[in-house]
């Protein structure tokens, strides 16, 4: 074994528990990590050129097929751009099935994410299939991983046809309504989960690990904690409405990725779980933020390991105002709003499982799209991750070289990145390199948005 401060290059070959490959590539000089390169190695897929010369109608499940894990996220973000484009307001039920929607995907996609991916770091197993059965905490953590995960499954089926590549929702409306049957067993099944998913709160408010480093955080605000609605924040206390939110973002081109980089008004920044909850936890359910008091008092937070712990949270706000909508609501049959072909600039901003989804539309008086941009988190959250790397590895520089490898990738994990929708990891290189290194964060003045607030947010 080796420290790595002795090896002039080593290398993962392949990593598991992450959604992709990509690679990571760190060079060292004088005994300092000067530059880190976490290459997305995924080829480009080119959906913004493949939506170019298609009808609008047809976009949003053409752009679901960008993931097979947040297919619905990328649903849901086109829809909106669609009925923005063509000024269509969908009305109060369609807004609630959409959300339902959404839930099921955030419990499937973060339990997915936790409970298979990062559970085993925490008990020192290579995968959740290798916990102890005859460990009473190892027996229940494995049982509730797939009673959680197929929870999640359950709703969004029972609301939108399928946990992946929903057919049921549409611009202007739902294609059908769930049956009253089905809305009563997925509230039960949700009532049943919910212990299970307060002990993973615990698991994850208990877990030591950490990498604290400043950074802001953008996410979507509203009243309410809402993955659909809302302005986008940052820690200042700035706000951009979604139209405008791109003007906002700097897309830093990456020569040894396949993915694009961006930096927000000149700065790194951090999106998903933790951002939404370092900016608005003051919306959370109130049977959620009563029963993870706890842990809620950790936020916000600059430790990157506390987005474990936020996506934990989040699945529980999800458990909770799914059971109350679902109990709350009666769903009846509404026609579907006509699409009429005009001319025009769509956005839709949602909040994916990973973070801020940006999906933008230019379209003809025919309603043919002729122009299309898709912004993806990972892609917000990859310089981000460098520099938590080169943070982590420089004070680190006496570890053994198997164990650095193992940190590396829990850091990168952390992030749940998604490298399906970026353009997958983790095949580690380090070199010493001595020529000067290129500056890849750019620095700009923040120019002023059409909303602004100067207040951070509660």
């Amino acid at each position: 074994m080796h420290q790595i401060s002795e090896l002039s290059q080593f290398s993962i070959e392949e990593i598991t528990k992450v959604e992709g490959a990509a690679g990571l590539n760190v060079f060292l000089e004088s005994g300092r990590v000067k530059k880190v390169e976490f290459a997305i190695k995924e080829f480009k897929r080119f959906y913004t050129h493949a939506m170019e010369g298609k009808p609008i109608a047809a976009i949003p499940q053409l752009l679901a097929r960008i993931c097979g894990t947040c297919s619905n996220a990328h649903l849901v973000a086109s829809i909106e751009a669609v009925e923005k484009t063509l000024g269509i307001v969908p009305s109060e039920q369609t807004m609630i099935l959409r959300t339902l929607t959404y839930h099921g995907l955030i419990i499937r996609d973060h339990a997915l994410h936790l409970y298979l991916f990062c559970l085993p770091d925490i008990f020192g197993k290579d995968s959740l299939l290798g916990f102890d059965e005859s460990d009473p905490v190892e027996h229940q953590l494995l049982h509730d991983a797939f009673a959680v995960k197929a929870s999640g499954n359950h709703l969004a089926i029972a609301v939108a046809g399928r946990s992946v590549h929903a057919p049921l929702p549409m611009p202007g409306g739902f294609a059908k309504i769930p049956d009253k049957k089905a809305v009563a067993e997925v509230i039960l099944e949700l009532e049943n989960i919910r212990p299970a998913v307060l002990r993973l709160i615990r698991v994850f408010t208990d877990d030591p690990s950490s990498l604290v480093r400043e950074s802001n955080s953008a996410a979507l605000r509203n009243s309410k904690f809402s993955y659909l609605e809302g302005d986008l924040w940052d820690m200042h206390g700035f706000v951009v409405d979604e139209a405008g939110y791109r003007d906002h973002l700097e897309h830093v081109v990456l020569p040894y990725s396949q993915a694009s980089a961006y930096t927000f008004d000149g700065e790194t920044y951090r999106v998903g779980a933790l951002a939404r909850l370092n900016i608005n936890a003051s919306g959370l359910h109130p049977r959620t933020k009563h029963d993870a008091e706890e842990a809620l008092r950790l936020f916000p937070s600059n430790n990157i390991f506390h987005n474990n712990l936020a996506q934990a949270i989040e699945i529980l706000h999800s458990v909770d105002e799914s059971i109350d909508l679902l109990k709350q609501k009666m769903f009846v049959p509404e026609p579907l709003q006509k699409l009429v072909p005009k001319s025009g600039v769509g956005v839709g901003l949602v909040e994916a499982p990973r973070g801020a989804l940006y999906h933008k539309l230019e379209v003809n008086e025919k309603g043919i799209v002729e122009r299309g941009e898709v912004v993806v988190p990972t892609g917000q959250n990859q310089i981000a991750i460098e520099l938590d790397l080169i943070q982590f590895i420089n004070n680190h520089l006496d570890m053994e070289e198997e164990d650095m490898k193992l940190e590396c990738e829990k850091i990168i994990r952390a992030y749940d990145p998604c490298m399906s929708c970026g353009a997958h990891f983790l095949e580690l290189k380090v070199s010493r390199d001595g020529k000067p290194l290129k500056k890849i964060i750019p620095k700009k003045k923040r120019t002023t948005s059409k909303k602004t607030s100067h207040h951070h947010p509660a």
